[in-house]
């Protein structure tokens, strides 16, 4: 890194507009390609099955006790700030997110959907960050392989221990969320493993 390049803050963030799909990753403003259809039909179905049992529901008859937002910009560091395809707090640590940008509270949830333009970010930059900054779940869904992988954080050696590995075939109860079954398959477009590649 130059040492006379200057590290780029939130307000970097700020000035590129709301419309900006960026991040900053160790101090350099990362703009991401919009969406595929896939990786959207992807974090919708994780909100749905995750962020409405443990979020909408929450006295109505689900597990509750979660905030579970997507696209939020989180500040892990001032010179670290992700936009996560999908984030969740438990309330008690977080008791009010309204009206924050960014969101300055760790996360006890990370999920990313891999972007096939960029799948080392989420697989490699990412989920070192996201240790080092003591997310203690870290789920990485993909949507052209159709698998999802449910990792739990060794705070004591930083590092990630896998709690799950599912195919769209499997049913999941992924931790922190095991109190709900995931259909894995239902995160995923109809079709085969590969054909989202074609």
């Amino acid at each position: 890194m130059d040492p006379a390049r200057k590290l780029a803050t939130f307000a970097d963030l700020a000035a590129l507009g709301d419309g900006a799909h960026a991040e900053i990753l160790d101090g350099v403003v990362v703009e991401a390609a919009p969406p595929l259809p896939e990786h959207g039909r992807a974090q919708r179905s994780v909100s749905r099955y995750i962020g409405g049992p443990f979020d909408d529901d929450d006295g109505r008859g689900g597990p509750g006790g979660w905030w579970i937002l997507t696209e939020v910009d989180v500040e892990l560091a001032a010179h670290q700030v992700v936009r996560p395809d999908l984030a969740g707090w438990r309330r008690e640590r977080l008791p009010r997110p309204w009206g924050r940008r960014p969101v300055t509270v760790t996360p006890d949830w990370i999920c990313e959907i891999v972007s096939p333009a960029r799948p080392a970010v989420d697989r490699v930059r990412k989920r070192a960050l996201y240790a080092e900054h003591g997310v203690p779940f870290y789920w990485i869904v993909d949507p052209a392989a159709r698998t999802l992988e449910a990792l739990r954080l060794d705070a004591a050696a930083h590092e990630w221990r896998e709690v799950g590995a599912y195919d769209d075939a499997s049913v999941a109860r992924g931790a922190p969320f095991e109190a709900v079954e995931l259909e894995v398959g239902r995160l995923f477009p109809p079709g085969e493993p590969g054909e989202l590649a074609r």
